[in-house]
């Protein structure tokens, strides 16, 4: 193992004292217990991050608003404030590698993974910087007596909270952070607790960058209380979640309570489905690394496999054997194809699941154990001979683990697809591009996917149907979240 040597301002910003952006200022939080920041790969701690009080979300909430009502931030020239966003990028750009090694640390994720997020959460910040001088409103021509000039202006929504997840830090601050400051609003932004640590470095670069006081503000602690306090706030005017079905549930009822605007892109399970005559050389490795990419944590992972029953024993099989060749190591070993899961408590769970699945009278056909003696590792898992009444399937496990069933014709097929409390993701794979789209059309999910396990990129929507969220991420979509649409008649 050749694990890669640390950056000195990664190793320096490991070491120092992490604190809570408020306005322009770094304070340390009321309260002095630390949340511990731990490495997945062997179990130790690495730092330990601030766990902010409800008061400290307050003053947090305080100066983002002071920014958003009396700064310079919402009335700023569209031009000038996409050139400041750009800066944001440039920032990030500047100190990719850093940014890299302190995802792969807080994550465990192997660091080329880390790099390529850090790319694409600089594009999506790009991205959103070329929105910020393209939003209009639109004139119309009315039916009421008189004559009139009416028109719809687009103004930003107010404050918005962020609250992203642990599996794809950066990339998820970057989604929610381009759209808000493009469209004029302030930010408090919540990182998860086991990964915080790249968005307190994003923190830190924004404010070299020139970001003026308050419109970025960052808070790090347990989403029970932190969290908490925050999606509350009266101060509050949007909600911003990624994460799992559960929480987001607990959010779209405090979202209720205050009448806030909210967007969630919440859990999925999502299905993939290989028909007798699909190219078997792309989609069972497609297929394999669409579950155990980024360890099974990712949302619309390819995690439950339907596949036609003339080819069950050459994809199943086939599928294992890619998890068996994948190397599983210490993120920062640049030969790491495969990191740790995030936490021990996540791996806590994703073991139970496994064992779990045996116990409904499924079949553990590869994988399914813990890796090596130290970090949160588990093996690339298939489980085979499942129904879809089994938890293993109905549930979101968030691990390296696909469930597998089969099916006689497309009907079935479909309807096991859409037995799913889940909307988010699905694939087909087929050489008919008749089938294809027809089957596209008749899965309830909101990104499928022909003959790939699926995507995303910033420049198109990311949601899902069901319990897989409210509202759409990315794209156009994304940026008209954090807008409100104003209508002014004149009479003439």
């Amino acid at each position: 193992m050749a694990l890669i040597d640390l950056l000195p301002d990664t190793s320096s910003f490991v070491a120092k004292p992490k604190q809570l952006l408020i306005g322009d200022d770094w304070q340390h939080a009321g309260s002095d217990a630390l949340i511990d920041v731990v490495n997945p790969s062997d179990g130790a701690r690495l730092s330990g991050i601030a766990d902010a009080s409800e008061a400290d979300v307050n003053n947090a909430v305080a100066a983002a608003r002071k920014a958003f009502d009396e700064g310079p931030w919402p009335s700023m020239k569209p031009g000038e404030r996409a050139a400041l966003i750009h800066a944001c990028a440039d920032k990030i750009a500047a100190h990719h590698e850093e940014l890299a090694q302190l995802e792969t640390l807080d994550t465990g994720k192997p660091i080329n993974s880390s790099r390529g997020e850090v790319f694409a959460a600089i594009g999506a910040i790009r991205y959103y910087a070329g929105w910020a001088d393209k939003i209009t409103g639109t004139t119309h021509n009315i039916n009421m007596p008189g004559d009139h000039h009416v028109y719809t202006l687009k103004e930003p929504v107010g404050v918005a909270a962020l609250v992203v997840p642990w599996n794809y830090p950066i990339v998820m601050a970057a989604m929610k952070l381009g759209p808000c400051l493009a469209a004029g609003c302030t930010a408090v932004l919540k990182p998860a607790e086991d990964t915080s640590l790249t968005a307190l470095r994003l923190g830190e670069l924004f404010l070299e960058a020139g970001l003026p006081e308050g419109v970025l503000n960052i808070v790090t602690g347990y989403g029970a209380t932190t969290g908490n306090a925050l999606i509350h706030h009266n101060g509050i005017d949007k909600i911003a979640f990624t994460g799992s079905t559960v929480t987001g549930k607990v959010i779209a009822h405090a979202a209720a309570e205050g009448l806030k605007k909210v967007s969630l892109e919440l859990g999925g399970k999502s299905p993939n489905i290989i028909l007798p005559d699909a190219d078997l050389e792309q989609a069972i490795p497609a297929s394999a690394m669409s579950i155990f990419w980024n360890t099974g944590q990712t949302c619309t992972a390819a995690s439950r496999l339907y596949v036609h029953e003339d080819i069950k024993d050459e994809v199943i099989a086939g599928v294992a054997e890619v998890g068996k060749s994948l190397k599983l190591g210490a993120g920062l070993d640049e030969e790491t194809q495969i990191g740790p899961i995030v936490s021990e408590k996540q791996f806590d769970k994703v073991q139970d699941y496994i064992e779990l699945g045996a116990s409904e009278g499924a079949e553990i056909a590869s994988g399914g154990k813990r890796h090596g003696d130290s970090g949160f590792f588990i093996e690339p898992t298939v489980i085979a001979n499942t129904t879809n009444d089994m938890r293993v399937v109905r549930e979101e496990i968030f691990g390296p683990v696909l469930v597998t069933q089969t099916f006689k014709t497309e009907d079935e097929a479909i309807a096991l697809a859409n037995d799913s409390d889940y909307g988010l993701a699905g694939s087909i794979w087929t050489k008919d591009v008749s089938t294809a789209h027809k089957m596209a059309r008749r899965i309830r999910a909101g990104i499928i996917g022909i003959n790939n396990a699926s995507g995303a990129d910033w420049d198109v929507p990311l949601g899902g149907y069901k319990q897989s969220g409210v509202g759409r991420e990315n794209g156009r979509d994304g940026l008209e979240l954090y807008l409100q649409t104003k209508s002014v008649f004149t009479t003439l």
